[in-house]
């Protein structure tokens, strides 16, 4: 058991500093160091993964020109899941992934970002009201997001920690033979894992803001019908 909880290393300040936290550290300066380096010597590289995330990101949303603008957060989720979830093919390093804090924390980030991205598009009165329509369904509503969070947070958790489970058991009784074919298995499960939880970020967030699409479309049509009997 001690073995499959995240390890302390040492206490900052009087916070116990495990070795996914450590792990995490190292991830996000690597993740700064490339973008430095790809944004200044090879921006075309940056440029191919723009369009490849954003292509994953169209394939779910309502409207893939206006996908850019969900970018920053889904972007950055993805690069980071794909780093972190083979993680631990590295020595000495584990997958933060495997840290069902992790996994909570990045669950609440997409949370948070669909009632934001909500709001953003339908006003606060706007959001709350589709949230809410019927007041019935409120409830339902609410357990509904809460249950989704906490599904994306333990469905991450649980299939990176099995796999480099199921590795770190494998390769402990044939050290000689099956490295490649582990880490092989490792880096295909982590990249899907990355793939699915953005897929299911933008599906979260693609069902806040397609109403107000519909919405805007309606009311479009709307003006567009008054102008014409007035004409006439």
């Amino acid at each position: 058991m001690e073995a499959i909880a995240p390890q302390v290393v040492f206490e900052l300040f009087g916070l116990k500093i495990t070795n996914t936290i450590i792990s995490t550290w190292v991830i996000m300066v690597i993740v700064i160091i490339f973008a430095f380096i790809i944004r200044k010597f090879k921006p075309g590289i940056a440029e191919i993964i723009i369009e490849s995330i954003n292509g994953i990101i169209g394939s779910v949303m309502p409207d893939e020109a206006k996908t850019y603008k969900f970018l920053p957060i889904l972007g950055t989720l993805a690069i980071f899941l794909i780093i972190s979830n083979v993680f631990s093919i590295v020595p000495f390093m584990v997958s933060p992934s495997s840290n069902i804090n992790t996994t909570i924390a990045l669950a609440l980030v997409v949370f948070f970002a669909v009632h934001v991205y909500g709001i953003a598009a339908k006003g606060l009165w706007g959001y709350i009201k589709d949230f809410s329509n019927p007041i019935l369904l409120f409830p339902l509503e609410i357990i509904s997001h809460v249950s989704r969070t906490l599904s994306l947070s333990i469905r991450l958790f649980g299939n990176i920690l099995s796999t480099d489970l199921v590795v770190a058991i494998i390769f402990s009784l044939a050290p000689l033979f099956l490295p490649l074919p582990l880490a092989t298995l490792s880096l295909i499960t982590g990249v899907l894992q990355a793939y699915i939880f953005t897929i299911l970020a933008a599906l979260f967030i693609a069902s806040a803001v397609e109403v107000q699409e519909f919405e805007q479309e309606r009311k479009r049509l709307k003006k567009l019908k008054k102008e014409r009997s007035k004409s006439s």
